[in-house]
């Protein structure tokens, strides 16, 4: 199985490379075009900010790349974000996959702090990437902004509002939480994206 991460200007993207490997799958870590498009599954994280990533996509062509891509992709916190259709960070219009915007989390009391940033809960689960793992479970959140819900969102968490913790279109899937930080629960997604990697394979 070749799998490919998205190699750009936003960070996080070697503790996602680390997981892999945890699971037995060596990654290829590569702004490349070609490599990108002959993988079997290409996963897109990053942490950092929408302008700078979406301008940096956009000057090395890797915007087109992404939106090409007809095997399966998982988006990674920044990477659910640019994958949507505008993103208040920036005023930022995205690759448009997820049609939807991202907003800025607007504090209601003193308690909530932004950026949201630590373990929350995981409800509404409604895709195979959520398979045997229970509802409620924790996980991995550092974040200022969010996507609302939308018809897209196969999970949803709750920090000031409800939003959307993972979403799925097609051959696109992506989480605002870091599975790559999320101990066993993030392994059994990643291992679970692995399988729907493998499946859309036999069944192309």
């Amino acid at each position: 199985m070749k799998v490919a991460i998205v190699k750009y200007n936003a960070g996080n993207i070697y503790s996602v490379e680390s997981a892999l490997r945890r699971l037995g799958v060596s990654p290829l870590l590569t702004d490349n075009a070609e490599q990108l498009l002959s993988a079997d599954g290409v996963l897109f994280p990053g942490q950092g900010e929408a302008r700078g990533a979406m301008d940096y996509l956009r000057s090395h062509g890797l915007d087109q790349v992404i939106t090409s891509l007809k095997q399966p992709v998982l988006g990674i916190c920044i990477g659910q974000q640019l994958l949507c259709r505008h993103s208040e960070e920036g005023d930022t219009d995205c690759l448009g996959i997820f049609d939807t915007e991202v907003r800025r989390f607007r504090p209601q009391s003193h308690e909530d702090k932004i950026p949201a940033m630590g373990w929350n809960e995981l409800k509404d689960l409604k895709s195979p990437l959520f398979q045997n793992i229970p509802e409620e479970s924790f996980v991995y959140f550092v974040h200022s902004y969010y996507v609302p819900l939308c018809e897209s969102t196969i999970a949803t968490a709750n920090y000031v509002l409800p939003y959307s913790a993972a979403l799925h279109k097609d051959n696109f899937y992506a989480t605002q939480f870091h599975p790559e930080k999320s101990g066993r629960i993030g392994e059994i997604l990643l291992s679970n994206f692995l399988e729907i990697v493998t499946s859309s394979q036999q069944h192309p």
